[in-house]
């Protein structure tokens, strides 16, 4: 039998807690989450990885349905790789998102409940794009936030966004972004994760004290 989602159940299925974020900017693109995983007001884990690497030029962050997630960003795993081994080039950063949005709209009737931002760097320069769980495709032009702390996030996000900054100041204005969605939102908590691509180094995760580092620069000038 076909696990069939109905229309009216969609808004109560889908609000799910987290904050998730991307910036370009001129050195690369930088991403940020949250930590808390929940299951309706269930915070089911406090540390929850939302920022997947899928090679070193490329990585995504996860909200949804966390299975649902994982399946998909294994796939484009999986296929980044074989691309860089055939090609002996890396996979382009649209590429990546056309083929999350084949595995999402291929899923139907059926929905994998997964919002997805794809970002990195390619021949083109730094990308992002959002897949949602109908298979759209959306390339940002700037930036972009998605879950539950969202509207906090990109208020931050709108006001204090520069496409002339560098990648540290990405890096705290993304820090401040989901910071301020996890002082607001319920869903969002426990801590924030980022990781950055540059040209010149590929994918950086932020150890926990570099983080804390800029969360205590944020603090001393609310």
């Amino acid at each position: 039998m076909l696990n069939l989602i109905r229309v009216r159940d969609l808004d109560r299925i889908l609000k799910t807690g987290t904050t998730t974020v991307g910036i370009k900017c001129k050195e690369g693109v930088v991403l940020a989450t949250d930590r808390r995983v929940t299951s309706g007001f269930y915070i089911a884990h406090k540390k929850g990885k939302k920022i997947w690497k899928i090679d070193d030029h490329a990585a995504a962050t996860m909200s949804g349905a966390v299975a649902d997630t994982q399946k998909i960003l294994d796939r484009l795993t999986a296929e980044s790789k074989y691309y860089r081994l055939v090609n002996r080039r890396p996979i382009r950063i649209k590429s990546l998102a056309s083929l999350a949005s084949l595995l999402l709209f291929s899923a139907r009737p059926s929905i994998l409940l997964s919002h997805i931002i794809i970002a990195g760097i390619d021949d083109i320069g730094p990308q992002i794009y959002t897949v949602d769980w109908f298979g759209t495709v959306t390339e940002e032009r700037d930036y972009i936030a998605t879950g539950s702390g969202s509207p906090t996030a990109l208020g931050v996000l709108e006001d204090q966004y520069s496409p002339d900054m560098s990648i540290k100041e990405a890096i705290e204005l993304a820090i401040r972004a989901v910071y301020s969605a996890m002082r607001r939102d319920p869903g969002s908590g426990e801590g924030v994760d980022v990781a950055y691509i540059s040209y010149d180094k590929g994918y950086v995760e932020l150890s926990d004290s570099e983080t804390e580092g800029f969360i205590r620069k944020i603090k001393r000038s609310r």
